[in-house]
């Protein structure tokens, strides 16, 4: 699948959700704010699984995706199994930069968050000082959502699984901010793992593939479905699991 086919062209593309959202659940009335692609590379130009030991690859840009003319024929040209793809509304106090928009990565591990922290940045403060110093100095951007990465990245760095690094921060900054937003999202390739806390997340499976979006792609569709609130969902291109975020996650 190239880019294009995956962000441009569906009916409710993401292109569309950049301008024309459907539900953004108190989260502004556009995606103006920037974008971001990420993508793993295929093993070849005729192959149709990630290559061993990849290494995510990203487009980012702090202006709105339909503003910029460059990305129709780069989308076009890159063929992918494994993208993510985001578009920004800031939060009000947040920087409008490139280095602030999904998808965040490291190694074949791709992040997105879609929502806001609640009393940022002093809600969490608690969380930041359990972080390596070296951590916080070398953030991307001074943003809830890059925050929100350094923490489910240090948990990936000791060893725990997808689903428990996603529960684990979700569990711990509720707790502290509990009035949140956090759909949270890793995609390597291999497996999508995802939050659902107050915002709309939607799945989709076709023939050995699976497709998660904030919003159905295709509203006429039956084959979306909607992940409740509450939830962590786990997707392979086989299977798709949905447990309450309280099963004993973290």
């Amino acid at each position: 699948m190239t880019l294009a086919e995956c962000v441009l062209r569906p009916p409710h593309s993401l292109l569309d959700q950049s301008w024309a959202p459907a539900d953004m659940r108190g989260g502004g009335t556009i995606n103006a704010d920037g974008f971001g692609i990420g993508w793993l590379p295929l093993a070849s130009s005729h192959g149709s699984e990630p290559a061993g030991g990849s290494v995510a690859r990203r487009y980012r840009r702090d202006r709105p995706m339909w503003a910029d003319a460059c990305l129709p024929d780069l989308a076009t040209s890159i063929s992918s199994t494994a993208i993510l793809a985001a578009v920004r509304s800031a939060t009000v106090g947040m920087p409008v930069t490139e280095t602030a928009c999904a998808p965040f990565v490291e190694g074949a591990w791709m992040f997105s968050h879609n929502g806001v922290i609640d009393g940022w940045p002093a809600s969490v403060e608690p969380l930041a000082q359990a972080l390596p110093r070296s951590v916080l100095m070398t953030l991307e951007a001074p943003t809830d959502s890059a925050f929100l990465w350094a923490l489910v990245r240090e948990h990936l760095r000791r060893g725990r699984s997808a689903a428990q690094a996603l529960a684990g921060v979700v569990h711990d900054v509720l707790a502290l901010a509990p009035g949140s937003r956090m759909n949270l999202l890793l995609n390597n390739g291999r497996q999508i793992v995802a939050t659902t806390v107050a915002h709309s997340l939607w799945h989709t499976q076709g023939e050995g593939s699976v497709t998660v979006s904030s919003e159905a792609l295709d509203p006429h569709d039956p084959g979306w479905q909607p992940v409740p609130d509450l939830c962590l969902l786990e997707a392979t291109t086989t299977d798709v699991s949905i447990q309450a975020l309280d099963q004993g996650w973290t």
